[in-house]
């Protein structure tokens, strides 16, 4: 292990992101699953609190969870988690 450089915040390194010490809210924690996006499987990292609502807007309409990030994908300019966790917001806070 070298030393560690000036700009390194304390505590241990942990799936990329710095741990210390505190416990993480099962809210904030980030879950990668595994979907399909027109026919192609590819994985996408959100929160667990952002899986949650997804999860109960695709309920409310009708949907599975892929029908509804096929929909995302489809009206999305930018990154697919990012897309997913605006349309989140915007839907339950309509």
């Amino acid at each position: 292990m070298g030393a560690a450089r000036g700009d390194d915040p304390p505590g241990r390194l942990i799936a990329g992101r710095r741990d210390s010490g505190a416990r993480v809210d099962a809210a904030t924690r980030v879950t990668k699953r595994s979907v399909v996006v027109a026919g192609h499987r590819t994985s996408v990292s959100l929160e667990d609190a952002f899986w949650s609502g997804l999860g109960a807007i695709a309920a409310r309409d009708g949907k599975s969870i892929n029908a509804m990030i096929g929909e995302i994908d489809r009206g999305r300019a930018g990154n697919l988690s990012s897309a997913i966790r605006v349309f989140v917001l915007r839907r339950l806070t309509e």
